[in-house]
């Protein structure tokens, strides 16, 4: 065999001594100076390819240059169409060569220029087979406003042709929705889904949107929609050399490290000829284009790819992390942070002698914060006075020091001048729907036949389904309920805000309500009594609480501001909230005692750090305490590096520290030396004493056990306590959604997390290694779980054996002191790609890069350890799978097999509250809160139970959100929901009412109907979801945002919404004016007041309001009007 070697006849150059941290600010200047239609960049990993389009993206802004369109062309590496795994590789690929075919040449001379493009790839990726560009050619249509087209023609195309999937709501890559004069469409390479506006058969508009909430964005000037077919194996019959124009710039990364990956690739046979998957083809195939050929190689690596007789230039670069040093770990608390100052100084030094040199400074942050608080260690720093530097904004992967020339330059991050030790993560480009807050009352989409719903007038009833009425000549979509006896009730659509799911505390199936009867009015009355019971209790131990005296922090001071600006990423509105709520804990001269609940990885640590600087603001120490010791090493990592440009001493106490070290933290904290420290439950040992604790903060509080807890309840007397826990144990559960102690609430994920793929299957060594093959190919780690420790180095070994070129630590919790911190730091670290552990990873450790979990045996675990150990991957932006292997030949159990099925249907994110839900069904915990509740709780279901608990709290309270009112609204001429020809609007249950109606047919007028209709929203769920919306909704901007929203999606509102949205405005604006009746009889308005005994109504003068509109949308806003105008005494 004999390496592949470039001919001499090529434009070749070796650009030598390029360090790979400045690789990224070549490559800009290379495109920058001779700017060709095509790049394409090789590197040996993909991580690699992420951090330089990352970098390469940031150059070309700091720049000022307008940026090259940058695709990157992943690998499949083999992958079947049908796997999960092959989707989004096979976007990125349609993407990659949808643009190339947009770059070639126009044939048009008045059409612009398209942009020039970077494809990203691995050898491997360039030979892998692509679709035919004339197979992709014709499977394209390209769309602009002003466009004539046919709707449905276009409908028809994209499904029969194209393969895109027809779907209610458009969400995902490769599916298509119709709504009347609107296609919304996913093209499977773009990175957001548009919606296209017709007037007719002409486009209008253009618009993107966003796939969680559906609303439109950013209008686009047109629109190329890929076949979905393209990318599947059938269709692969070419290569990306195929799409390739007549010049362009090869530039390779590293050549001798490509040579090394990828040896089959860049070695030949001398004999017989090169065979067709390897890099001389590619070398045939541009042969006579006028091709250009770059290496960026560093001084001392040798390669074979690029001949002796390559022209060469010279630059000097290197990566500043020789320069950095960080505290010896060996120091502890207040002397490893004045190691840490001696440290910066040294490397600030150094940076003004670059800058005497000739070389200009670049100081990059990721915040505008961190930026703030570095302008104010600069100013603070006597040796840093002489620098003059540009601040940049991005996240650059690592500082680098480069020479080209006359062109010098230094480019410092945060991280370095802090001394923090960061993975790099790459972003996520590709927008995909983000589930926000669950819906804790009702989801039809995850609704199944024969789930036990409550009506809220009726009681326990069973699902069974939606159907289609028929009644005289029209058809209403209607929600079906089995109560007892097998009677069945049909609940029309705008209705569905009456039901709620049922939850009960045993394995007993609930009582059906029974039609009829007073049975259900008796069983609620008394769920009623005992929560009033119930909620005395409660109250007396939070007045209890609250009449012992605690510390009140000060307002936010500026440091506060720029610690919280130099968070790296977007908060969450609940977040947000969580965090205000907790700092206005704080600031009361009463002890905190707030539980923070929220799903792994949604921003909790966050929450605790701002408190913790909110607290050693003001003087106070701050005690962290979890309940592993590896999860306590992580969370002192976090901390460390958080406050890492801060005179703030953060220390960790736990089995990790030798007995000297210990003692020395001890004697520290003693002091007031120790501002924050973290550690296990070893932190309520009696020899730790604290000068000034200010806070505590537990996480996962149900762990611990019963003699810590107790110490706990004696602590929260006096300091401010915040807990955190990700599956909330019952009893927590219960207390959280009462309200009986302060909680706030964390659904919604941060931006761009992806729900984790679960994968159930039997265990099979073949589809292990391939799990484990793909994850480390794309730059990715694995936890694998086998949860034996006697046979935990054998499973090792056999892994190592199947996968000899892996790296494979273990960790388990029967390892030597500090011996598992290593292994757990190493595999943080990256220098791990898979991790053979016990459940020991189980409760929230935090590494990105980690994303893929295998768990041997999952039918042995809880439900609730199985969401955890899932957990561990899927943190950032990338898809996560999670393998859960059963052993061969098991026999699952009844309740094993629900418990998988349950973790594989929580795919949503934000799924934590409904496991713990489901857990309550599953494990029938019972004794939840005695005998005497669980009694009540199985008759009227958790959910509704929790809702009377918590207006038995309000009221005793006096809050008068507890006699919240419910008002009706009937209007004789406008008739809610759809009715059927020939059906009598007067057929209700108030007869009364229905004569007087008659009597005053005349004055009248016309009757309508307000309802939502299926020619406007087709799908049952969505309409459902509206009518909740409406039926839920207490503000008049809550109303307002449903309209928009649907004139959005679904285009203008016909006339039929519009009386539904203005009966709902009625409905809120007589609640706010404390009407609980609103009704018509003809022209009088009568509006009956909440709350007296006798009938109460308002009159102008000494009768009713008389309405003068005749037609029914000016009476309907008459009495809008009336409503906001009217003044009650």
């Amino acid at each position: 065999m004999k390496p592949v070697c470039l001919p001499d006849s090529l434009k070749t150059l070796l650009v030598t001594g390029a360090a790979d941290a400045a690789v990224p600010a070549l490559t800009e200047e290379l495109l920058a100076r001779d700017p060709v239609p095509v790049t394409v960049l090789l590197a040996h990993e993909w991580r690699a390819i992420e951090s330089w389009m990352d970098a390469l993206e940031l150059f070309a802004k700091w720049s000022g240059r307008p940026a090259p369109r940058l695709e990157r062309l992943p690998d499949l590496g083999g992958l079947e169409d049908d796997d999960p795994r092959a989707f989004e590789l096979r976007c990125d690929v349609i993407a990659a060569l949808t643009s190339l075919r947009e770059a070639a040449p126009r044939q048009n001379p008045l059409e612009e220029p398209a942009s020039p493009i970077v494809i990203a790839a691995t050898p491997a990726a360039l030979l892998q087979a692509c679709p035919d560009p004339k197979a992709m050619a014709r499977g394209q249509i390209k769309l602009r406003p002003g466009q004539r087209v046919s709707l449905t023609g276009l409908a028809e195309r994209l499904g029969a042709e194209l393969g895109y999937d027809s779907e209610a709501i458009c969400e995902t890559p490769g599916q298509f929705s119709v709504r009347g004069g609107l296609i919304d469409i996913y093209p499977l390479n773009a990175t957001a889904p548009l919606r296209i506006d017709f007037f007719g058969d002409e486009i209008e508009s253009i618009r993107t949107f966003d796939p969680t909430t559906q609303r439109s964005e950013e209008t686009v000037p047109s629109l190329v929609i890929a076949s979905a077919q393209a990318g599947l194996d059938t269709h692969r019959k070419g290569t990306l050399l195929d799409y390739l124009p007549a010049r362009v710039r090869w530039i390779l990364r590293q050549p001798d490290k490509l040579e090394s990956a990828f040896a089959d690739l860049f070695q030949i046979p001398e004999n017989i000829a090169a065979p067709a998957r390897s890099f001389q083809t590619v070398i045939k195939r541009r042969a006579g284009q006028d091709d250009e050929w770059l290496g960026l190689t560093d001084v001392e690596a040798r390669q074979n790819l690029f001949p002796e007789s390559t022209p060469t230039r010279a630059v000097a670069s290197e990566s500043l992390e020789g320069y950095r040093t960080f505290a010896d770990t060996d120091k502890l608390g207040v002397v490893r942070l004045e190691a840490g100052n001696t440290s910066r100084e040294k490397f600030l030094a150094q940076i003004t002698d670059w800058q005497t040199q000739g070389h200009r400074v670049h100081f990059v942050c990721r915040t505008e914060g961190e930026e703030t608080r570095l302008r104010e260690i600069l100013a603070e720093s006597p040796t840093a006075k002489r620098i003059k530097a540009d601040f940049l904004q991005g996240n650059l992967p690592e500082g680098f020091r480069l020479a080209d020339g006359e062109e010098k330059h230094v480019y410092a991050t945060e991280s370095e001048i802090a001394g923090r030790q960061r993975l790099y993560v790459s972003r996520r480009r590709r927008k995909l729907p983000e589930r926000q807050q669950v819906d804790q009352l009702l989801d039809f989409s995850e609704l199944a036949n024969g789930d036990y719903l409550v009506h809220l007038q009726h009681g326990v009833c069973i699902f069974r389904g939606l159907q289609r009425l028929n009644t005289g000549s029209k058809e209403e979509e209607v929600i079906s309920l089995e109560f007892d006896e097998g009677i069945t009730l049909h609940v029309r659509l705008h209705e569905s805000h009456l039901l709620s799911r049922y939850v009960g505390l045993t394995k007993r199936s609930p009582k059906l309500g029974r039609l009829g009867t007073n049975a259900w009015d008796k069983t609620r009355r008394a769920a009623e009594r005992a929560t009033l019971d119930l909620a005395a209790q409660l109250l007396s131990l939070q007045a209890e609480r609250n009449s012992r005296p605690g510390y009140a922090f000060s307002s936010d001071q500026p440091w506060q501001h720029a610690f919280e600006d130099a968070f790296p990423f977007r908060e969450t509105p609940d977040q947000l909230t969580a965090i205000d709520q907790t700092k206005a804990d704080m600031e009361k001269p009463l002890p905190m005692d707030r539980l923070i609940c929220g799903d792994v990885g949604f921003g909790k640590t966050e929450v605790a750090l701002r408190a913790a600087m909110k607290a050693v603001l003001d003087g106070k120490q701050v005690a962290v305490m979890l309940p592993t010791t590896v999860l306590c090493q992580q969370m002192f990592t976090n901390f460390k590096e958080r406050f890492a440009d801060y005179p703030i001493a953060v220390e960790m106490l736990s089995s990790f520290r030798t007995a000297r070290q210990q003692s020395e933290i001890k004697r520290q904290l003693k002091q007031g030396d120790i501002d924050i420290v973290v550690g296990t439950h070893s932190l309520l040992g009696s020899s730790v004493k604290f000068r000034d604790l200010g806070l505590l903060v537990i996480d996962e509080e149900h762990r611990f056990g019963v003699r810590q807890k107790e110490k706990l309840k004696i602590m929260r007397h006096d300091i401010d306590v915040l807990s955190m826990s990700a599956t909330p144990i019952p009893r927590t559960l219960y207390f959280a959604l009462v309200g009986a102690r302060e909680m706030s609430v964390i659904e919604t994920p941060p931006r761009d997390r992806l729900p984790i793929q679960t994968i159930v299957k039997a265990y099979d060594p073949k589809l292990v290694q391939e799990a484990i093959e793909f994850e480390v190919r794309r730059g990715g780690q694995v936890f694998y779980l086998h949860n034996r420790v006697t046979t935990i180095d054998v499973v090792a070994r056999r892994l190592q054996e199947m996968m000899p070129d892996l790296r494979i630590g273990v960790g388990h919790g029967q390892m030597e002191q500090g011996e598992l911190e290593k292994v757990m730091t190493r595999f943080v670290a990256g220098e791990f790609d898979v991790l053979v552990s016990t459940t020991i990873i189980e409760s929230g450790l935090d590494i990105p890069n980690s994303n893929t979990i295998i768990i041997e045996g999952a039918d042995r675990f809880g439900l609730s350890q199985l969401y955890q150990l899932r957990g561990r991957v899927g943190r950032f932006n990338r898809q996560a799978y999670a393998y859960l292997l059963l052993h061969r030949h098991t026999r699952l159990l009844d309740v094993a097999r629900k418990r998988l099925g349950a973790i594989r249907q929580f795919n949503q994110l934000g799924a934590g509250f409904r496991i713990a839900m489901r857990d309550l069904e599953l494990r029938g915990a019972g004794n939840i809160l005695g005998a005497q509740q669980s009694g009540h709780i199985a008759g009227v279901g958790f959910d509704l139970y929790c809702q009377l608990l918590r207006q038995s709290v309000a009221r005793l309270k006096g809050d008068s959100t507890a006699a919240l009112i419910r008002a009706n609204v009937r209007l004789d001429f406008v008739l809610v929901g759809e009715y059927r020809d020939g059906e009598d609007p007067a057929e209700t249950p108030d007869r009364f009412h229905a004569l007087k109606a008659d009597e005053l047919a005349d004055q009248r007028g016309e009757v309508v109907e307000a309802f939502i209709p299926v020619s406007y929203i087709g799908e049952a769920r969505l309409r459902i979801d509206f009518y909740r919306r409406l039926a839920l909704a207490s503000s008049l901007e809550q109303i307002s945002e449903a309209a928009a929203e649907m004139k959005d999606r679904f285009g203008p509102v016909p006339a039929s919404v519009d009386y539904l949205l203005k009966m709902t405005e009625i409905r809120c604006l007589a609640e706010r004016k404390g009407i609980s009746l609103v009704e018509t009889e003809g022209n009088r308005l009568k509006c009956r007041l909440a709350g007296s005994r006798e009938p109460a109504f308002v009159k102008v003068g000494n009768r009713f309001p008389r309405l003068t509109a005749k037609k029914p949308l000016p009476k309907l806003n008459e009495i809008r009007t009336f409503l906001k105008t009217c003044q009650l005494t």
